[in-house]
């Protein structure tokens, strides 16, 4: 009787232990799971070092240090300087959806691909402010353009270029790396000087300042934008998006709300760019993994920081860290850039491409 009842309670408590940790499993939130197949060199791609991803329908663009390539059909090819392109770094893209013409900010000139030819805008040839292009933004007929000297716009139905900087914006400093443009509101990520907001419909600027300064030291939380030192910007759904080096930021054009690795899931304050999918949900490319907000959990997904080996980590609301079993991650930790193809995403790293196909 004495082993039987023994055996009895083992079960028992082998039982009950099973349900709590079944109810730990269940209570981890249901965030996005992804295969990860990367592309190198190895494989076709131009460059290991991703500046820019693009999604254009079954077409993919990658922005590389050597090199517009073009994934089409499972197959790279590759644009040049000897095919037209401006310079051989791609550091932007965008596609304007109207024409299907891709835009890519280079070291050295605005280039848009149309119908297998390339056109180039430098300072030389028309009106660009600067000819390093960090961002660019298709809004009507309307191109939207970051460069290392201000910001630039040009209208493709009149061919006019305007031009903003500090002499008619209120841009302290004029590193612009950053730009969202919509039919009602047009972000600049400014380099030193915060966000600028241009309102078109009354054509007036407006700027939104870190209110402790240019200091590291986050002294008033959520009470403005997070640091003057911006690296991007992303509009939706009238929600303002901000990375910077420094921690990340939210508004909703009332209330700010200010993410750092000490409060929130990201990895690193540090993060390149920032691309909201809608109102409470946000990517963010940072240099250490690539994190995904959903309004309330968080999860990241790197190859680990200390063996390398795939990994993928989910935060809840109320902190709790739990790790789940994965076999692929992304090319590599410092993640530049990212895109969206239906539930896939394509990331852009220094060290590789590589495309998310969702798991179900």
């Amino acid at each position: 009787m004495m082993k039987y009842g023994w055996s009895k309670l083992a079960i028992l408590v082998a039982a009950a232990l099973a349900a709590l940790s079944g109810a730990a499993l269940a209570a981890v939130p249901a965030m996005p799971h992804y295969r990860f197949e990367n592309f190198t060199t190895a494989n076709g791609l131009p460059d290991n070092h991703v500046y820019a991803v693009l999604v254009d329908g079954d077409r993919i663009w990658a922005g590389t240090n050597n090199g517009l390539g073009l994934y089409e059909n499972h197959h790279w090819k590759t644009f040049t300087t000897k095919d037209g392109l401006a310079h051989r770094a791609v550091l932007s893209l965008a596609v304007d959806k109207r024409t299907g013409d891709v835009w890519a900010g280079t070291m050295g000139g605005l280039s848009r691909i149309s119908g297998g030819r390339i056109d180039t805008f430098t300072q030389l040839n028309s009106g660009l402010s600067n000819d390093v292009v960090y961002g660019v933004s298709i809004e009507g007929e309307n191109v939207w353009v970051a460069t290392a000297a201000g910001g630039s716009r040009l209208n493709l139905r009149t061919g006019q270029w305007d031009l903003y900087n500090e002499r008619d914006t209120p841009m302290v400093e004029i590193w612009v790396y950053g730009v969202s443009a919509t039919p009602t509101k047009v972000y600049y990520a400014v380099w030193g000087s915060g966000v600028l907001e241009y309102d078109q419909k009354t054509k007036l600027w407006d700027r939104y300042e870190d209110p402790d300064g240019e200091t590291e030291l986050v002294l008033f939380k959520d009470q403005g934008l997070i640091h003057e030192i911006t690296s991007s910007v992303s509009y939706v759904d009238n929600v303002l998006w901000v990375s910077t080096y420094f921690g990340d930021s939210r508004y909703d054009g009332r209330y700010w709300h200010n993410f750092l690795t000490k409060d929130s899931g990201l990895p690193s304050n540090f993060t390149n760019v920032v691309k909201g999918v809608d109102a409470n949900h946000a990517w963010f490319c940072t240099d250490k993994g690539l994190a995904y907000y959903d309004g309330k959990n968080w999860a990241v997904y790197r190859p680990s920081l200390t063996t390398g080996k795939p990994e993928m980590m989910v935060r809840d609301a109320q902190g709790h860290v739990t790790e789940v079993p994965v076999t692929t991650a992304p090319a590599h930790n410092y993640i530049n850039n990212i895109d969206f193809q239906g539930g896939d995403i394509w990331v852009a790293t220094s060290k590789g491409l590589s495309h998310g196909i969702l798991q179900h």
